[in-house]
């Protein structure tokens, strides 16, 4: 089973309400559509090899179009300090997203709040015990997004096992739960059912093509993430 705090099994129970995350954004409309569908969080992609991939000029007018309390990640796959520093000071992202082997003094290197990524399945990451100690060494991060193991560092498409999560720690001060990896509008019901993740990442499964956003997919994906919290509530 998911490990629970004390503090969390004594906490009261309330509606659930999960946090929607939609990542690899690259076109103004996309940003527009999320946004009025109701999403949390978006996600721009500094990865040179993915067809997502922004330049930091691209990224700063995405910024702009950001809303207040609406929270701008930026993803990285084991960058060099300095490409960090310049999407941190042209973007001014929320939120850093380390989706590589970064050690866990890089991701805090740079005194922003971060994501952690793990690629659940990968070489020593393939039972739950791994994952799980793989985890604890990045206690610092403001969450934990598991992700599907794939060369591409994300976006695929597919998902993973998640009964590797099964021994990762949840509750008050350890770092959010936030599951991606081949979610879309007709699965992640069931896996909010499932894991009651504090979020949801979802990238290739509302596009029309990579890094194209479809309007209909990502209001079927917010749809589906709220009938699974209704359905959750006490």
């Amino acid at each position: 089973m998911i490990t629970q705090t004390a503090a969390s099994n004594d906490a009261p129970s309330g509606p659930r309400r999960t946090r929607v995350k939609i990542c690899g954004l690259t076109r103004p409309q996309d940003l527009d559509e999320a946004v009025a569908a109701g999403v949390d969080a978006i996600g721009l992609v500094f990865y040179p090899p993915s067809r997502r991939c922004l330049t930091l000029e691209q990224a700063a007018d995405l910024r702009a179009r950001v809303p207040a309390f609406v929270d701008v990640t930026a993803l990285f796959v084991n960058p060099d300090a300095q490409a960090v520093r310049q999407v941190i000071e042209a973007v001014r992202p929320d939120l850093l997203q380390f989706h590589g082997e970064e050690s866990p003094g890089f991701c805090a290197d740079f005194g922003m709040r971060h994501i952690k990524a793990f690629r659940a399945g990968a070489p020593g990451l393939e039972t739950a015990a791994t994952l799980a100690r793989a985890c604890e060494a990045y206690g610092q991060a403001a969450g934990w997004l598991f992700d599907s193991y794939s060369a591409g560092y994300g976006g695929s498409g597919s998902g993973f096992d998640t009964t590797l999560l099964a021994d990762v720690s949840r509750g008050p001060g350890v770092p959010a739960l936030v599951l991606s990896g081949g979610l879309k509008a007709e699965t992640v019901g069931a896996q909010i059912a499932a894991l009651e993740p504090f979020a949801v990442d979802v990238s290739s499964g509302v596009e029309s093509a990579p890094g194209i956003k479809d309007p209909a997919r990502i209001q079927a994906f917010m749809r589906a993430v709220r009938a699974a919290d209704a359905a959750g509530m006490p």
